[in-house]
C-alpha cells in the first residue's frame, strides 16, 4: 500500500544523512552502523556563515543564527536589536522542491541580558498518494519545523550561559495509513543548555587576539512518534568548540574555529528502544558494540576560517568531517560575506568529498538586518 510513498519517505531521510544503514550484527565493529534518529532537519546547517566554515559554530562570534549553535553568545552580541532570514534549497542533484527556511531575531533587553526567537522550517515538497493498484488517492506537502525561543544572560565580562526551548512538528505522511498501519504527525518539545567564554583582551607583542570557547547541549527533550507502536529518539547532541581571532591590523582580521559533535543517542542494537532519554544520553557515551574505537567514530569534526577586510568583506572556508561508518559526511565549504551598514548578506557553497553525492552544489543565503545601525542611519540623515 503506497510502496511508492512510502519509499519515497524513507529516502529522503536516507540520503539527507545516511543515517539508516545495514548493521551487520556478528561484526558491529567493523560494519556500517550510523545512529538512528528521528527530525533530522534539525542538524542541517540553516546559515550561511556557518555553512561556509565547515558547520562550526559554538565558539564563533555572536551573530543572528546564534540560536541554533550555541544561544548563550547573544549574551555577547554587538547590536541591539536584529533580523535575519536563510534560505536552502536543499538535496538537488536528487529533486528540485525540497527547501530549508531559517528566521531568527533578537532583542537585547539590557548590557547582560538578551531574548531571541527562531523558527526553522523544512519543506519536502508534493507526494502524491496512490492505492494498492496504482490509483492516485491523494497529495500531500509534507514539512518539518521548529520554533525556539532563548534567553541568554551574561555572569560577567567574559562568561555568559544561555537557555532555549524549542517545539518541533514533524508531518511526513499527512495521517496516511503506511504498511497498513495508522501514522501521524510527530511532536516533541526539547531545550538546549549553553555556555560560552569570551575573552577580546589578550595580546601578544603588538597584536590583539580575541579567544573564545562554547560548548550547547542541545535537542534535550521528549522521542517522537509517527505511529502509536514506536517512540524515536530527536538528535539530542553535545557541541563543544573553540575559536581565536587575530587582528592583523586596523583593516584585516583571521579566525580559526574549531568543533566537535557527539550525539547523545544510543548505538543501534546496543540497546532497546524503550529506554528513556536521560538513559539514552548517558549510555551513548559507552554503548558502541564495537567499543572506544567505535565511540570515537561518532565523533564528528569540523573545522572553518573567516576573513575579514575593513570589517565589510568576508571570505570563509571549512572541512566537515564525519566518519565513514557512521554517515560518511565529508565535504569542504566555502562562502563570502557583505556588511552594508544596515544589511548583511551571506553566501556559502558545499564541496562533498566524494563525487555523486546528494548534499553536492548545496548552496545557502543569509540576508540580515541590523536595527541599532538602521536606527543610528536614520539619526544621521535627520541631523
Amino acid at each position: 500500500m503506497m510502496k511508492k510513498i512510502y519509499a519515497l519517505a524513507i529516502l529522503l531521510i536516507f540520503f539527507s544523512f545516511n543515517i539508516i544503514g545495514q548493521i551487520d550484527t556478528e561484526d558491529l565493529a567493523g560494519s556500517n552502523n550510523p545512529l538512528e534518529y528521528s527530525a533530522s532537519f534539525l542538524t542541517i546547517a540553516p546559515d550561511s556563515r556557518a555553512g561556509a566554515m565547515g558547520d562550526v559554530g559554538a565558539a564563533t562570534s555572536a551573530d543572528y543564527s546564534s540560536m541554533h549553535w550555541n544561544p548563550a553568545k547573544y549574551a555577547f552580541i554587538e547590536s541591539d536589536m536584529g533580523l535575519a532570514v536563510s534560505y536552502t534549497p536543499w538535496l538537488r542533484n536528487l529533486v528540485n522542491d525540497i527547501n530549508l527556511g531559517y528566521l531568527s531575531y533578537y532583542k537585547r533587553l539590557d548590557k547582560k541580558q538578551t531574548v531571541a526567537v527562531s523558527l526553522l522550517y523544512f519543506d519536502l515538497g508534493d507526494i502524491q498518494f496512490t492505492n494498492e493498484i496504482g490509483e492516485s488517492s491523494g497529495q500531500h506537502s509534507p514539512y518539518e519545523l521548529s520554533f525556539d525561543m532563548t534567553y541568554a544572560r551574561a555572569f560577567s565580562e567574559k562568561i555568559s550561559g544561555g537557555i532555549a526551548f524549542r517545539y518541533i512538528r514533524s508531518d511526513i505522511t499527512g495521517g496516511t495509513e503506511v504498511a497498513g498501519a495508522e501514522t501521524k504527525a510527530g511532536n516533541a518539545v526539547a531545550a538546549d543548555v549553553s555556555m560560552y567564554y569570551l575573552n577580546d583582551k589578550l595580546k601578544f607583542r603588538d597584536y590583539n587576539y580575541t579567544l573564545s570557547f562554547g560548548i550547547n547541549i542541545s535537542n534535550i527533550g521528549s522521542k517522537i512518534s509517527y505511529t502509536d507502536v514506536q517512540k524515536d529518539f530527536i538528535p539530542t547532541n553535545l557541541k563543544i568548540g573553540t575559536a581565536i581571532k587575530y587582528d592583523i591590523d586596523e583593516y584585516n582580521s583571521l579566525t580559526l574555529a574549531f568543533d566537535v559533535n557527539k550525539f547523545l543517542v544510543p548505538t543501534p542494537d546496543s540497546t532497546e528502544n524503550d529506554i528513556s532519554v536521560p538513559e539514552g544520553m548517558l549510555q551513548s557515551f559507552y554503548d558502541a558494540p564495537g567499543g572506544w574505537e567505535e565511540e570515537l567514530h561518532e565523533i564528528k569534526y569540523s573545522v572553518g576560517a573567516e576573513y575579514w577586510y575593513a570589517n565589510q568583506f568576508a571570505v570563509r572556508g571549512g572541512y566537515f568531517h564525519e566518519h565513514e561508518l557512521k554517515g560518511n559526511r565529508k565535504y569542504f565549504t566555502v562562502g563570502v560575506g557583505l556588511k552594508l551598514n544596515v544589511f548583511t548578506i551571506d553566501f556559502s557553497y558545499l564541496v562533498p568529498v566524494k563525487q555523486n553525492n546528494p548534499l553536492a552544489n548545496t548552496m545557502r543565503f543569509t540576508l540580515g538586518l541590523d536595527f541599532q545601525a538602521l536606527r543610528m542611519q536614520k539619526r544621521e540623515k535627520q541631523g
